[in-house]
């Protein structure tokens, strides 16, 4: 399904999109050295609750998963990259961690991930790989005008990718978004430009690059949810859940300025 939103549901993602910037800046402002990843649930759990928002992930069960997922947030840590299922483990000096949080508020659901390192120690190599996806996910966005198609969005993405050396798994990345959370079309992070489906204002979605250091073949924990990289290496993912519009894309998970 690829639904259009009209201009009243996209009032409504905006604040979709504010609530997950906010709770997504709350949390990562909170998740210091010795936080429990179980703790990071509870807050994210109240947070949305206090809103009168819904949790896209609670009762997700996918074909993929096992079961319902049963948390309200995924935190993924070091190798692991997607769907981390929070568990009781207490962050160190120097793990990268991702937090990815899917809310439904009034309706219309928003989707985003952030990726930090946690405490004093900065590897190079993990804020290289951090900015990365961030960059992909900018060029990603700037790709996404009216009228144009989204392979042009994969395009954009996996050309930072692959120039800064990381290889590119394309089973998972981006998603239209709007009543449910995730929708057609499928946005691969990489791919030919002038391919799949043409753009148009109205329509909402989610953009994700994620990177392994050195491989692109994830594997799934024993929890059958958390995909970590085959190789132990770490990894790291960005996303924002975006609006087409006539003109520029809008960002809608964008933190609100300090």
């Amino acid at each position: 399904m690829i639904e259009i939103l009209n201009p009243a549901e996209l009032a409504r993602a905006r604040g979709a999109g504010t609530l997950v910037a906010t709770i997504l800046q709350t949390l990562r402002t909170r998740s210091t050295v010795g936080t429990n990843l179980l703790d990071i649930d509870q807050w994210a759990q109240a947070m949305i609750v206090d809103a009168g928002a819904q949790s896209c992930y609670v009762d997700y069960a996918p074909a993929f998963g096992r079961g319902p997922f049963g948390h309200y947030i995924c935190t993924a840590v070091n190798d692991a990259v997607l769907h981390g299922k929070p568990r009781d483990y207490r962050l160190a000096d120097g793990d990268l961690l991702t937090l990815d949080l899917a809310v439904s508020l009034d309706g219309i659901a928003a989707d985003s991930a952030i990726s930090f390192v946690v405490g004093g120690t900065q590897p190079a190599e993990s804020l290289a790989m951090i900015e990365t996806t961030e960059r992909a996910l900018r060029a990603g966005i700037a790709a996404a005008r009216p009228g144009a198609r989204i392979g042009d969005i994969s395009h954009a993405i996996g050309a930072v990718l692959s120039a800064a050396g990381y290889p590119i798994n394309t089973e998972f990345g981006g998603h239209g978004i709007g009543s449910t959370m995730h929708q057609d079309p499928h946005v691969p992070n990489t791919g030919r430009p002038g391919r799949g489906f043409t753009l148009r204002p109205g329509l909402l979605l989610a953009l994700e690059p994620w990177v392994m250091v050195d491989t692109a073949e994830l594997v799934t924990d024993a929890d059958g949810w958390t995909l970590r990289s085959a190789t132990g290496c770490r990894t790291a993912h960005s996303e924002h859940t975006i609006a087409i519009t006539d003109g520029e894309p809008e960002i809608l998970t964008l933190p609100t300025p300090a």
